[in-house]
């Protein structure tokens, strides 16, 4: 297999991916096995993670699928046993499992008069099921795969945890309460655990990616036809690098904060992946 780009040494260590069927996951499963580590790579729908497996094992890695939703807590216990008696213990978490849904999301970025009455979605038309699932699918389900994983890491050393967090979680982006709502929890999260575990060796860290043109964020970026949306002109020109990130841009920050050499003093952080856009003021 080609070699990671920080050259970190996962041999030996049992990787754990929920979301991985997905985009951003998949390629994070990948670059986990391309160093070293045996992988497991969970998704509610067993077979998307399937593929990517099966595209581990051609290039050499050592990985398998299991379908598992992270919202249910004996689900993710059983798929921690079998992962356990598949491969061993756990030794990092990438809890990636996440979502939005548009039923939480307003059609406009500013309310209106008359926009309560209009046939629009505003903020009085939120469903309050969709906000529910939207918040327990990014917050809970990052509480619950972690409370089935972390009992194999308790005690050892070298053991780690990284969350997706996301751009919404420093401020909150138009349109998506929900999620942004969400993201920020998972955020706060992370520090909770990292102090929560610190003197049981498990450090707890979080990314937090920008803009990348792949899988949900579609939609919202480019119409039917491939021309961008007006979000998309919005996006870039906060962004100072004037560009959306591709995926294996997120290697390097995954790969650092699992390494125990580079970063086995780092905990509590997240580490935004962005292109300068939460460092932009936009003057």
């Amino acid at each position: 297999m080609q070699k990671n780009v920080l050259d970190t040494d996962l041999h030996g260590k049992v990787a754990v991916v929920t979301g991985a069927g997905g985009v951003l996951c998949s390629d994070m499963a990948k670059v986990l096995a391309r160093a070293g580590a045996k992988v497991a790579l969970l998704n509610r729908t067993a077979s998307k993670a399937q593929v990517y497996a099966d595209e581990i094992v051609a290039e050499g890695g050592v990985a398998k699928a299991y379908g598992c939703n992270v919202l249910k807590a004996e689900d993710c216990k059983a798929v921690a046993a079998q992962v356990l008696a598949d491969f061993g213990p756990c030794d990092i978490l990438i809890n990636g499992a996440g979502g939005n849904n548009p039923l939480a999301t307003t059609d406009k970025e500013y309310y209106e008069d008359g926009d309560i009455d209009a046939d629009t979605r505003s903020f009085f038309d939120l469903s309050p099921e969709a906000v529910t699932g939207v918040f327990d699918l990014n917050f809970v389900g990052t509480v619950i795969p972690t409370q089935a994983f972390v009992p194999q890491m308790l005690g050892r050393e070298g053991c780690c945890i990284v969350n997706i967090s996301s751009m919404n979680a420093y401020l909150p982006l138009t349109k998506i309460p929900a999620y942004s709502g969400a993201k920020a929890a998972v955020s706060n999260l992370t520090q909770w655990l990292a102090v929560h575990f610190c003197h049981q060796n498990i450090r707890v860290n979080a990314i937090a990616p920008g803009f990348f043109a792949a899988g949900q964020n579609k939609k919202l970026l480019y119409n039917e036809d491939g021309t961008p949306t007006a979000r998309t002109g919005k996006i870039l020109a906060a962004t100072p690098m004037g560009r959306f990130g591709e995926s294996a841009e997120l290697e390097g920050a995954l790969l650092f904060l699992v390494n125990e050499k580079a970063a086995g003093f780092i905990t509590g952080i997240c580490i935004p992946v962005d292109g300068g856009f939460s460092a932009y003021s936009g003057v």
